[in-house]
Order: C-alpha cells, then sequence, then structure tokens
C-alpha cells in the first residue's frame, strides 16, 4: 500500500477531549469562493470561515488579472463559451461552461453594489482588456493589475458586514471529520488548530472547502506561501473523489531576476500590446500560434522553455516599451519593476514561466456537492468541469464567484434538515447538532504507530520536492521522469507521514506532498498531450483519454467519468 493511502488523519485525536465549537455552515478559505459562500450560506443559519493566514495572502488577493464577463453589446456567451471550451482543449464540461458564463454580468452588477470598484473607460462605461485565449475584449479590471485585491477587499468588506458570519483568522484545518472511514462516509466538520486556542473541533451541518491551489509544491510558483494544497489533501484523506490532477497550469510570464520573488507579469500588459522577445531581440510567437502572444497560456509557456532549450538563456524578455503610460495602467507591477531598478517604459523585463493554477482538484456537481454528504467545494480547490484541460484567462475569479454563491445557498439542503427546503440530505444531523455525535469519531490510534524509521530534515524535503517537481512533472513530461518522481515522493513519504507532527510546518509537509504524488500519478497515468499537460513521449491528444479521471483513497486506477457536452437540436 502507498504510503499515501494508509493515513487517514494527520493527528490522533479523541473529539470529547478537545474544545468544541458548532454552526450550520463550515467555510474552509477566505478566497473570492469561500467568502462568496460565507455570505450566501448566511442567509439559512450561522457560519464560521476559516482562514489559515490573513486573507490578503490568498491567491485570490494576488490576482493581477481581472473578471472575465460579458458586459458589452458586441460580445456574446456563445463567444466567451467557445473560447473557454477551445481553452479546455475538450476536457471542459459544456454545460457547467455555460451556466458560467451566463451567469457572469449578473455577479458584476452585484459586485458593483457592494462597492467593487472597476477600471472605467473614457466613455464612463467599464474598460474591458483582453487576454490570453479571448477572441473578444471581455476582462474587467481594478486599477490595473490590482483586481484582486480589490475582489477581496469587496467580499472581505461585504462577509465581515453580514449578520451571522464569524471569521476565525490563522486557523489551519487539519481534516475533515466523518464518522468512520467507509467510503461515502458524511462530513461533519473538521479538526483544527489555532495558535493560540490549540486543537479545535468545529461541528458544521454543511462544509464548504475553498482552500485555493497548490502552486507551492513547484519551486517555481506565482503563488502565496498559503497555496499548500491542504484542501485536495484532507479531502483525498476523507475519501472525496479528486480528478485531472496532471492539470497545473503554468502562467508563462513572471519576473525572472535572481534573489526575486517570482512576480506575477499580469497577461492584460501583453493584452495591451507587448511582445515577447529571445535574448538576440527576436519575436517568436507570431511563428507559433495565430494569436502570438496572446494564444493560451499552455503554449506560451511551451513556446518560452523550447526557446531557451533551442537558443541558450535562463529567460526570455517582456517588451512593454511601447505602451503608453505603463505605471499608470499597471501600478502595482510599475512598483515592483521599480525596486530592482526597472522601468518597463524604457527596459525589456526579463520573464519565465511559473505554476500558476490548479485545474484539477476536488470533484464537485453543478452545485458544489461532492461524493462526500455534508462536503460542498468551491474555486481552486476543486474540479467542475469549467477549465477542462487548461484554464482560460480571468474566468477563475469567475468560477469562485458563481459557485461560492451557488454552494452556499444549495447547503441550506443540510442545514434547514426537516424544514420543508424541498432537499434531504443523505443523512440526518445527530442529536439536533447540540451534543457532539456519539460515538464521536476518533481516528484509529494505531494506524499512527510510533515511527521507526530515522529522521529526515522537512526543509530538506520541501526543497527537494519542489524542485523535482519542477523538474519532472513541470512544463514538459516523459513517463520516466514522472515514474522516478513518484518513487522518489513515495520515499520521502514513508519517512514523512510515518511521523506525528505539531505545527503548520509538519502539516503541510505532509499535504504537499500527498499533492505531488496525485499530481505525478494523474501525470503518468495520462499518456497524451492536452492543454497544459504536454508528454514529450505521447505529444497528441489521444480520444481514449478525453475523461475526467477521478481518483478515491485507495484507488490503483481511476474511475473514468466522459465529458458532458449539451444536447444539440437534430443530433
Amino acid at each position: 500500500m502507498s504510503p499515501f493511502d494508509s493515513r487517514r488523519y494527520l493527528i490522533p485525536f479523541r473529539s470529547s477531549l478537545l474544545p468544541q465549537i458548532f454552526c450550520d455552515t463550515l467555510v474552509i478559505g477566505t478566497g473570492v469562493g469561500g467568502l462568496r459562500a460565507a455570505i450566501a450560506a448566511a442567509e439559512h443559519g450561522d457560519v464560521i470561515v476559516l482562514g489559515k493566514e490573513d486573507w490578503r495572502q490568498t491567491n485570490t488577493a494576488w490576482a493581477q488579472g481581472g473578471i472575465a464577463a460579458v458586459t458589452d453589446d458586441a460580445d456574446t456567451f456563445a463567444s466567451h463559451t467557445q473560447d473557454t471550451l477551445t481553452a479546455g482543449a475538450g476536457l471542459c464540461d459544456e454545460p457547467v461552461v455555460k451556466s458560467v458564463v451566463e451567469a457572469a454580468p449578473r455577479h458584476i452588477r452585484e459586485l458593483i453594489e457592494w462597492g467593487m470598484r472597476f477600471d472605467v473607460a473614457e466613455d464612463g462605461n467599464l474598460k474591458l482588456g483582453r487576454e490570453g485565449g479571448h477572441h473578444m475584449s471581455r476582462i474587467l479590471h481594478s486599477d490595473g493589475d490590482a483586481t484582486g485585491r480589490e475582489l477581496a477587499r469587496t467580499l472581505w468588506t461585504k462577509a465581515r458586514a453580514t449578520p451571522g458570519v464569524r471569521v476565525f483568522g490563522s486557523c489551519f484545518s487539519l481534516d475533515l471529520i466523518t464518522p468512520s472511514d467507509e467510503p461515502g462516509a458524511p462530513v461533519m466538520g473538521a479538526i483544527t488548530h489555532h495558535p493560540k486556542y490549540g486543537l479545535q473541533v468545529i461541528w458544521a451541518k454543511a462544509t464548504i472547502l475553498a482552500s485555493g491551489g497548490a502552486g507551492m509544491v513547484y519551486r517555481e510558483t506565482t503563488n502565496p506561501k498559503t497555496a499548500t494544497g491542504d484542501g485536495v489533501a484532507m479531502a483525498y484523506r476523507a475519501g472525496a473523489a479528486i480528478a485531472d490532477m496532471a492539470f497545473m497550469q503554468f502562467h508563462p510570464t513572471t519576473l525572472y531576476l535572481a534573489g526575486a520573488a517570482r512576480a506575477l507579469i499580469t497577461e492584460a500588459v501583453r493584452g495591451q500590446g507587448a511582445l515577447l522577445l529571445d535574448r538576440d531581440g527576436y519575436r517568436f510567437m507570431p511563428e507559433v500560434h495565430p494569436l502570438a502572444e496572446l494564444a493560451p497560456r499552455d503554449v506560451v509557456s511551451r513556446a518560452i522553455v523550447r526557446r531557451l532549450a533551442q537558443h541558450g538563456g535562463t529567460h526570455v524578455f517582456l517588451d512593454a516599451r511601447a505602451i503608453p503610460h505603463f505605471a499608470a495602467q499597471f501600478p502595482g507591477i510599475a512598483a515592483v519593476l521599480k525596486q530592482f531598478d526597472l522601468d518597463a517604459s524604457k527596459d525589456l523585463i526579463p520573464v519565465h514561466p511559473a505554476a500558476h493554477y490548479l485545474v484539477g482538484g476536488v470533484v464537485t456537481d453543478a452545485c458544489g456537492r461532492t461524493n462526500l454528504p455534508g462536503l460542498y467545494a468551491v474555486g481552486e480547490v476543486t474540479c467542475t468541469g469549467l477549465h477542462g484541460a487548461n484554464r482560460l484567462a480571468s474566468n477563475s475569479l469567475l468560477e469562485g464567484l458563481v459557485f461560492g454563491e451557488i454552494a452556499g445557498r444549495v447547503c441550506r439542503e443540510r442545514t434547514q434538515f426537516g424544514k420543508d427546503n424541498g432537499h434531504a440530505p443523505a443523512v440526518a444531523p445527530i442529536n439536533g447538532w447540540r451534543l457532539p455525535p456519539r460515538p464521536a469519531p476518533v481516528p484509529l490510534v494505531s494506524n499512527i504507530p510510533p515511527s521507526t524509521r530515522g529522521e529526515l530534515d522537512l526543509g530538506d524535503v520541501m526543497s527537494s520536492l519542489r524542485s523535482a517537481m519542477w523538474r519532472n512533472c513541470g512544463i514538459e513530461r516523459t513517463g520516466g521522469k514522472l515514474a522516478d518522481l513518484t518513487e522518489m515522493i513515495e520515499f520521502w513519504g514513508r519517512y514523512t507521514l510515518d511521523k506525528v507532527f505539531d505545527d503548520v510546518q509538519g502539516w503541510q509537509a505532509q499535504n504537499m506532498l500527498l499533492v505531488a504524488w496525485l499530481m505525478a500519478r494523474g501525470a503518468a497515468w495520462r499518456r497524451e498531450s492536452r492543454g497544459c499537460h504536454w508528454r514529450d513521449d505521447f505529444m497528441n491528444s489521444e480520444a481514449a483519454f478525453r475523461v475526467h479521471d477521478h481518483w478515491k483513497r485507495g484507488d490503483t486506477a481511476p474511475t473514468l467519468a466522459p465529458v458532458v457536452e449539451l444536447a444539440r437540436a437534430g443530433a
């Protein structure tokens, strides 16, 4: 058995001996999906929102790109839908795409009503930008390159002002609680850790997972340090289905300077006319794709690494010198560049791809339900079928808004059990949720025996893991490298998962190893190239792999789910 399937909980605990908190809905995550879900869920019960760190340290708040939405008469839902399907390379579930695209304008209006500031054109209308993979200008931004920060501020302010919403900051979720290890056992909350209050059990009638992505499993990433894949890991341990983990999207343009963090250079810069040049000053993208610099992100990322392999160098350059008033259009990026004595109006910007967005994740239906009763999931932690094999630029914030609202509303089917709401959960609440379930869920202490193996330095393991993922499960992959990577991860897992840690660093390390293993396993299984998954040894897309690969704890092979298409008239 793999070391990643032998472990149910990260720590042994007895719920009856820990502080216990009760709520109707527990939301894990303070990004766009979590906050929007909390606002909706508060309409039918009390809500607790767990934030791993400050809400500003989320992928949402760090997002420079905008929100894709059809808000102009020249644009159409059909065009936005087709661009999404094209980027998704045959793996998008079309009904989901259509519903999200058509819901976008309503959510934009709602955000404006809640006080979000969008950039406005000279004629007073919303200013619309264009990004990679879009054939129309339909991207809404705030302050040029600070859309995520403004969106997060708006939702945070709204959530904190919503009656019934409590926010627990600096609270780490270790595991989802189930009454047994049986397949399909319901989720009844989570065990958490707070630096002041220690371990706590939070019981909830509905739990919404909105914990974000996993970019930190890669050496090069645009993500904040909080993006360690905790949600995918805890859902997998609880028995949730995980899908399409081969698909990690790499952003083509991040600042590449020695000693500098891999700061994102938003796609909107290329949308305003910036060009990609190699070290000889040659513009290479027009010969790669008809959309040139605005091709889908996987195309641009591969083109960059291939150019470097063929012509040398450690990075290419982004030429934004022709963009008028760059600092006014992109003040955040201009401020970062200034720290390194770079001026985009005069200097070329050194850039290189970096891990950016986890396309796969916890499987949900069109309402955010997972295969576990009581567990819902929204945002980057999920696999909803919207993104397929490659996310279209600026669809992720939109996804969080749409699915956050839906899941927060739909989970009423559990919080209002016994009332005339037209829905019934798979299992009834226990004891009216005034007392913990009896018997209280207690992980088997015997499944975490005292370790007899040697010690490994966690810092070394994490550094080695991130480098190995970058080299072997990065922009271009081969079966041999993926096999070696899986062996390495399982080796580290045997010496790490048998330990019981008492701090966030240790728990994150265990989660990152598990998520990396799921990625490597999915990439090895998918013997084709599709979207942001590229195999040098299987360079074509294959019809047999036009499926979602679902993995559950203990599986040695995936369950295959067909791609859902819309019924066509006359078909």
